[in-house]
């Protein structure tokens, strides 16, 4: 018998987490399983394509809001070429109400929830069925929890299947590549929190793997060389003796692979704290749910901590030096209106995190918030991914202009490849947001945000806004985005719209000089480059004085930009 488990992925870096547990806790039963993998990107005739040639009979999709229309669109192709295949669904876009969704779309199957154990019965009752040579005797598979399945045209449903022993599910990967992929990882199933607008707030309690073994898996991935391994886990340090045993372990190891973790700041204690400070640069990152700092919004949706503290810690992570953060904002929260979200997104801007993720709000089927729709005045896509339209407390419009201040949050300070430019314009106005907002307006109104435009124009973008919105002259802004562009791209070459003024005779006694003070080997690779203005005394003191200034750009360490200014005299 042969079962083909398929994701298709946000993005070719993704990989999909919940087949592979699927495959791996059925490794010891006897029947033909092969994972495959795509991306919504992909061209639906070739996943058909792909699929088909496999020859299975049994399709297993793993359904994500992301993929919902592309699961469908190919479940029903799949049916239309060969009624014979059957398919079986999974994850948490069919999970809340299944029988509805089985009712009203081609298939045979559908796992609820957590479905390890589920999908291994499964198997084993059709392995059965074909050693027998004979058609699957239903009244075995009403044995099975946490399944619906057609039969005699109703839809059956043998009750919910309890919790699983985490501990029993096997490690899911092996010898296969991980070049240029995000690996995933879960350490603990659960959430300790209550948040009306996720799914995991729906099941209650955390169950965490043995720490010895999350240590051995996770040596098994650096081993490998992965870039990047990412927690799935809701709350990674809501267990303070377990986040401290990994992440002392994972500092210890000599490895460049980048462990990423979601966390409340809040939680975060001053032995903790200890521990992360010797951490080595890159070695973790933190996402961090804020999602607003108005404390009537919190309560809303459920969430009990303060702005206030969340901010204290992620400012103590910040000064370890050596750990990025991540923080969220969701925009749509019942409750929070236009002001009060500039608010939160003010107060959040001040953290000074490397990035902000600023996302709208998703009503999630089986989500508590599901239940407050009508208090609140919701509107929201009955498409995937189900994003809020308006409330009564704030309107699409209004949402409209949010979406452009996140495109340019996302674009601009994300990227951390303007932070320069960025402290130059943000200082113009009253508050972070206002810029955004007037940034993100100028998009739009130039029509900048309906086409594709070249990595050097969005340099050039800034120009256009200081000398058409702002109406000033933009000398000193060339300068400052010149050493933005250095620092981030090739250096042999710069647009035509910055200003470059060689002199190679200069620049080769700065190299010499350089070499007879030891401040760099023969081996270096430098470039020099000249400036009309003290750019570094910018950057410290906010003090633009017109001077021409030399600094040495080292070719393969973007942060290490010296003023060599001094090598004239």
């Amino acid at each position: 018998m042969k079962v083909t488990l398929v994701g298709i992925n946000a993005k070719y870096i993704h990989s999909n987490l919940a087949i592979r547990f699927l495959k791996s806790y059925t490794e010891d039963l006897n029947y033909e399983c092969e994972i495959m993998e795509f991306s919504i990107n992909d061209q639906i005739e070739r996943i058909l394509e792909e699929i088909l040639r496999s020859k299975p009979k049994i399709v297993a999709l793993s359904c994500y809001i992301w993929n919902r229309e592309y699961v469908m669109s190919i479940a029903s192709l799949i049916k239309l070429v060969d009624s014979e295949i059957e398919i079986l669904y999974g994850g948490p876009e069919v999970s809340y109400d299944c029988e509805a969704f089985l009712a009203n779309n081609v298939g045979d199957y559908v796992i609820e929830g957590e479905g390890e154990e589920t999908y291994k019965e499964f198997i084993n009752w059709k392995i059965e069925c074909e050693k027998n040579s004979k058609e699957c005797n239903t009244n075995s598979i009403e044995n099975i929890l946490g399944i619906y399945y057609r039969n005699n045209n109703k839809i059956c449903y043998n009750g919910k299947r309890p919790l699983m022993d985490i501990n029993k599910v096997v490690f899911p990967y092996s010898e296969e590549k991980f070049t240029k992929k995000i690996v995933y990882y879960e350490a603990s199933r659960g959430c300790p929190f209550s948040c009306k607008y996720c799914l995991s707030s729906t099941s209650h309690g955390v169950r965490f793997l043995n720490a010895e073994r999350v240590k051995k898996e996770l040596k098994f991935m650096v081993d490998k060389k992965v870039q990047l391994v990412k927690f799935v886990d809701r709350t990674f340090n809501c267990n303070s003796k377990f986040a401290k045993e990994i992440w002392q372990y994972l500092i210890d190891l000599k490895s460049d692979t980048t462990f990423h973790f979601e966390i409340s700041a809040d939680l975060l204690t001053s032995q903790e704290l200890d521990i992360l400070s010797k951490a080595p640069k890159g070695r973790f990152q933190f996402e961090v749910g804020v999602q607003t700092t108005n404390p009537v919004v919190l309560n809303n949706i459920s969430r009990f901590v303060t702005f206030d503290e969340i901010k204290d810690k992620v400012s103590k992570v910040k000064k370890i030096g050596t750990i990025n953060q991540h923080v969220d904002l969701i925009a749509g929260l019942p409750g929070e209106n236009y002001e009060s979200f500039k608010q939160s997104f003010n107060d959040v801007y001040s953290i000074h995190a490397e990035v902000i993720q600023l996302g709208f709000l998703k009503l999630l089927k089986g989500s508590g918030m599901m239940s407050e729709v009508s208090k609140w005045g919701m509107v929201y896509s009955p498409y995937p991914p189900y994003e809020i339209l308006k409330t009564r407390n704030i309107s699409y419009e209004e949402l409209v202009k949010l979406k452009r201040v996140e495109k340019m949050v996302d674009k601009y300070y994300n990227s951390q490849k303007f932070s320069t430019i960025l402290k130059y314009f943000v200082e113009k106005f009253n508050t972070p947001f206002e810029f955004y907002y007037e940034l993100g307006l100028f998009f739009y109104e130039k029509g900048y945000l309906g086409r594709n435009i070249s990595s050097a124009d969005y340099y050039k973008i800034f120009i256009e806004f200081n000398e058409e919105k702002l109406k000033e002259e933009s000398f000193a802004l060339k300068e400052i985005i010149k050493y933005d562009y250095l620092k981030y791209n090739k250096k042999k070459w710069i647009p035509t719209f910055l200003v470059r003024d060689k002199d190679k005779k200069i620049e080769k006694s700065i190299k010499v000089k350089m070499l007879q003070n030891n401040i760099i080997d023969k081996e270096s690779k430098i470039h020099i480059e000249k400036f009309m203005i003290n750019i570094l005394d910018y950057i410290d003191n906010d003090n633009i004085c017109i001077e021409e200034h030399y600094l040495a750009y080292d070719i393969n360490n973007e942060d290490n930009i010296k003023d060599i200014n001094y090598l004239l005299s």
